[in-house]
């Protein structure tokens, strides 16, 4: 019973590093472009990649 007493600090750190983390990639835009790697497989390596458009 007393390892309860460490483990669940660290369970709920460890939960709010995943919390920020996610956070972070979101904001940073990660998740902007979820189409695009399945369209890059398509891509031949000799063609240039196409231009992206700026917003």
């Amino acid at each position: 019973m007393s390892g309860l007493i460490f483990l669940i600090p660290i369970a709920l750190v460890m939960g709010a590093m995943g919390l920020v983390g996610f956070l972070w990639a979101v904001r940073s835009e990660q998740f902007d472009d979820p189409d695009g790697a399945a369209a890059r497989i398509l891509i031949s390596p000799d063609e240039p990649l196409p231009e992206r458009k700026s917003e």
